[in-house]
């Protein structure tokens, strides 16, 4: 009997299969409000989820939390998603955590993703399309709510940084459902300025609710047309907006955006202090340079007496005019010569007789070619034989019932060969 009895881990080990069996608890979908919230030092998330009846023990492992877009703390309201097990140490069951959204947000996420994803597509966010921003600008434009915090500090620092430099506000709804539309007309407007160098468009943080105009598709659609380089500048340094992937370059905060967007004049001028030194210093080394080139120069005896180089450049001209006047005699005496033996040739003095000299030479050669003629072998009784147009010169290349033929003075013969021998000697 006693050994019917099991132990408590062997209990709670057969509890948690039976968990773990349950297709509907292997991925459950609730919302709850977040309380006992704790962030362990190795990145888990410990809590418990409750509504006005219950509650259940919850756990987020460190790999799950690295995808959450924002910080969960107690009292807010969460969509999760998980799987429903039992922790055998104490038998208590728990949703181990997956995903989890703010309460009220989730359709929210779900629409950035898809609006990010469709003009990531489109190439709205590639490189190449980003403007520069002028390192030096003269005039900045800014789209964002005339109050609050956002447009001072925008404009403190600025004026602290760079305060030669104008800037113009465009002032715009930030927040509502109609701030995207009017973000869209503002930063047109801004377009239709043509000393405008540099656009901020933004606004302070806040709730992805307060946030979603900058999240909207025209709104992106406009900073990707402007012709003006767009610095956003959307919320704090956590806060991603669509309107941040479009733009030519992303502040995390308003104050960052004005640092971008303006040079720090105390640099710029220190700057031009050092360019001013190093430029006296160069200047400096070349004046001495050239003292000490002028020094030599007066120490020496060309600048003594300045005729001289006149009268080496002039011994040297009398040189070359005599070599020249040498080349051109040699050319004439030649040419002299070669005229005097071509009219005391005897082609000049007696044509014919070059006449006669060539008609002997043509003579001559037809002699040798006449020689060498075959039918004049033929003339002489003797006979050619060819095979397959060929001249025979050999027995070797000819064999018995061979057709042949013989190529006589006045006419050929076919024949065929009945017997080969060779010469008895």
């Amino acid at each position: 009997m006693i050994n019917d009895y099991i132990t408590i881990g062997e209990l709670n080990h057969y509890i948690k299969e039976k968990f773990d069996e349950d297709i509907f608890l292997r991925k459950v979908h609730i919302k709850g409000e977040i309380s006992n919230f704790k962030a362990h030092t190795r990145g888990h998330y410990y809590f418990t989820l409750k509504d006005d009846t219950s509650r259940i023990s919850a756990i987020m492992f460190s790999f799950n939390t690295r995808s959450l877009k924002f910080v969960p703390t107690d009292g807010m309201k969460v969509l999760v998603t998980g799987k429903i097990s039992v922790y055998e140490s104490n038998g208590n069951y728990q949703i181990y955590v997956e995903e989890m959204l703010e309460d009220g947000v989730g359709n929210l996420y779900v629409a950035f993703e898809q609006l990010k994803e469709k003009l990531n597509k489109e190439g709205l966010f590639n490189r190449e399309h980003k403007k520069p921003i002028r390192r030096i600008p003269k005039k900045i434009g800014i789209v964002t709510a005339s109050t609050g915090a956002a447009i001072r500090d925008i404009l403190t620092t600025i004026k602290r940084r760079y305060p030669v430099c104008e800037t113009i506000l465009f002032p715009s709804l930030v927040q509502g459902n109609d701030a995207a539309q009017d973000i869209v007309k503002k930063i047109e407007l801004a377009n239709t300025f043509d000393d405008i160098d540099t656009l901020i468009v933004g606004r302070g943080g806040g709730s992805i609710e307060d946030l979603w105009p900058f999240n909207e598709e025209i709104v992106a659609r406009a900073i990707y047309n402007s012709r003006i380089p767009i610095i956003s500048a959307v919320g704090h340094e956590v806060d991603f907006t669509i309107a941040d992937f479009v733009a030519d370059l992303r502040a995390p905060t308003p104050t960052a955006a004005a640092e971008l967007a303006v040079p720090d004049i105390n640099t710029i001028i220190t700057y031009l202090n050092t360019t001013k030194t190093r430029c006296y210093t160069s200047l400096n080394n070349i004046i001495d340079t050239k003292k000490l080139q002028l020094k030599k120069l007066e120490e020496s005896y060309v600048l003594k007496k300045p005729l001289s180089i006149y009268e080496i450049k002039e011994q040297k001209l009398d040189s070359i005019i005599d070599k020249l006047n040498n080349q051109i005699k040699q050319k004439i005496e030649l040419s002299k010569t070669r005229l005097f033996k071509s009219s005391n040739s005897y082609v000049l003095t007696n044509p014919s007789l070059l006449y006669k000299f060539k008609k002997q030479n043509l003579e001559h050669q037809i002699s040798k070619l006449e020689v060498l003629n075959p039918l004049n072998t033929l003339k002489r009784g003797y006979a050619i034989a060819k095979k397959d147009n060929h001249v025979v010169s050999s027995i070797q290349k000819i064999k018995k019932d061979d057709n042949i033929t013989i190529n006589l003075q006045d006419g050929y013969l076919e024949t065929k060969i009945i017997k080969v021998g060779e010469n008895n000697g």
